[in-house]
């Protein structure tokens, strides 16, 4: 791999934007650090002649959000005959859809919080909820808890729908559940430790993400080893049932009753200095975040079946 020029990238066009400059960057560094031949590449429009430019023969997509999470950017790499890292156009864009990934979660027997979907120009009430209040609100292709509200109070609800589809023409509705965040770590397609977030605001949303001291980490998770386990290995399941490869993160809230209700697999988890999935990997398989990102960069491929040229 160390032959071969490595795009990073990173930046994009979405609502997460910074946060991805600020994974890319931590990647680019880890690459340069270990010798390998790494530019850093800000993804705009015409990122296709940029990586003709560039001469770019791997690409670690360092991206969040919509057009570099949600399959665009695989897609143009697959027509490039780039391989790159993490999973494919379908899978990618299954886990980045909320409502089809729910879909997917639930036939293969994995227990998702109860929802409603709407699409702009629809309505709902609170009493139309058949699970009541509060409720948890939020864009359908959106991470880092963009636009997402908890609503406790029927006079809320109509504003948390409006700031939902600030970000998406689809909107989900979902039961409130109380319960541990833990989020797993998936490299090489194997779980490799689960991790608790306890947030010191309402839930681990984009502020308490991305400032440090707002969310403190719990590793390994509170969890009997029974639990433990069994949480990773819904964790590997949900990677596996969207068809996810090479690494992701999988976020769960537990409740007191050892109930794990999935929330969602992040295909291209976060990689800065507050991000949980090198946190895991140090912690869980004694993995420093270069070595990490050494790891992800072995796993890159071409997902059509085809042999890279």
């Amino acid at each position: 791999m160390k032959t071969k020029r490595i795009g990073v990238l990173m930046g994009g066009l979405s609502a997460e934007r910074e946060v991805s400059l600020k994974s890319g960057m931590a990647v680019h560094q880890a690459l340069l650090k270990r010798g390998y031949d790494s530019t850093a590449i800000d993804v705009r429009h015409e990122v296709a002649e940029t990586l003709r430019a560039e001469r770019i023969e791997l690409a670690f997509i360092a991206l969040h959000g919509r057009y570099g999470e949600d399959g665009c950017v695989q897609g143009l790499l697959e027509l490039m005959q780039i391989p790159y890292t993490g999973s494919g156009v379908l899978a990618s864009a299954l886990a980045m859809h909320k409502l089809y990934s729910k879909q997917a979660f639930s036939a293969a027997g994995l227990m998702i919080t109860p929802y409603v979907a709407l699409r702009r120009g629809e309505t709902l009430s609170a009493d139309q909820l058949p699970f009541g209040l509060p409720a948890v609100v939020k864009p359908v292709q959106e991470g880092s808890s963009v636009g997402v509200t908890i609503v406790k109070q029927a006079a809320d609800l109509q504003a948390a729908l409006d700031d939902a589809f600030r970000y998406d023409d689809q909107v989900l509705v979902e039961g409130y559940v109380k319960g541990q965040e833990v989020q797993v770590g998936i490299l090489d397609d194997q779980a490799i430790g689960a991790i608790e977030i306890i947030p010191k605001r309402e839930f681990y949303d984009y502020e308490a993400k991305y400032t440090d001291g707002l969310a403190e980490h719990v590793f390994p998770a509170r969890l009997s080893p029974e639990l433990y386990n069994k949480v990773q290995q819904l964790g590997l399941k949900a990677h596996q049932a969207l068809g996810c490869s090479g690494y992701s993160r999988v976020d769960f809230l537990v409740t007191e009753a050892g109930d794990c209700y999935l929330l969602e697999v992040n295909t291209l988890p976060g990689m800065t200095a507050l991000s949980l999935l090198p946190e895991i990997a140090q912690k869980g398989a004694g993995l420093d975040f270069e070595t990490l990102v050494e790891r992800i960069v072995a796993s890159a491929a071409l997902k059509t079946g085809q042999t890279a040229p």
